[in-house]
C-alpha cells in the first residue's frame, strides 16, 4: 500500500515511476537503466534495501537514493549514515519531506532524466 501511495504521489507531481516489489525485482527489471534516483524502503523481502544499496554501488550504478524505513534500528541507520544517500526517512514521513528529498536527488542529475524507482 505504501509503494502504491507513493507511486501516486510522485506521478501527480511530475515524475515517472517504476515500482518494484523487491530488491531481486528491482535487479531483473532495471537491466541497463542507470538513470533516475531510488526510493528505497530498508526493509524489503530477501536482500534488504541497505544490501541493493551496497550492490549497486559495488558494480559501479551509483543512483542518488532516499532510504524510507519504518523501523527505529540504530545498525540500519548507522549504515545508511555511511553511504551517500540524500535522505533517511522515517515512516511516517509527510509528503514534503520526501519532495524536497527529490529535489535534492534530481540536482545530482539532469533534468531530463526525472525517473524514480
Amino acid at each position: 500500500s505504501v509503494r502504491r501511495a507513493l507511486k501516486r504521489l510522485l506521478t501527480v507531481n511530475g515524475y515517472q515511476v517504476m515500482t518494484f516489489e523487491s530488491a531481486e525485482d528491482f535487479l531483473l527489471g532495471n537491466r541497463g537503466r542507470g538513470e533516475g534516483c531510488i526510493v528505497l524502503d530498508i526493509s524489503l523481502p530477501g536482500m534488504s534495501g541497505l544490501d541493493l544499496y551496497e550492490h549497486l554501488a559495488s558494480s559501479g550504478r551509483n543512483y542518488p537514493v532516499i532510504f524510507i524505513t519504518a523501523q527505529d534500528n540504530p545498525e540500519w541507520q548507522g549504515r545508511a549514515t555511511e553511504t551517500d544517500a540524500i535522505a533517511y526517512l522515517r515512516k511516517p514521513f509527510d509528503q514534503q519531506s520526501l519532495l524536497g528529498a527529490l529535489d535534492a536527488a534530481f540536482s545530482k542529475v539532469e533534468e531530463s532524466d526525472r525517473m524514480v524507482t
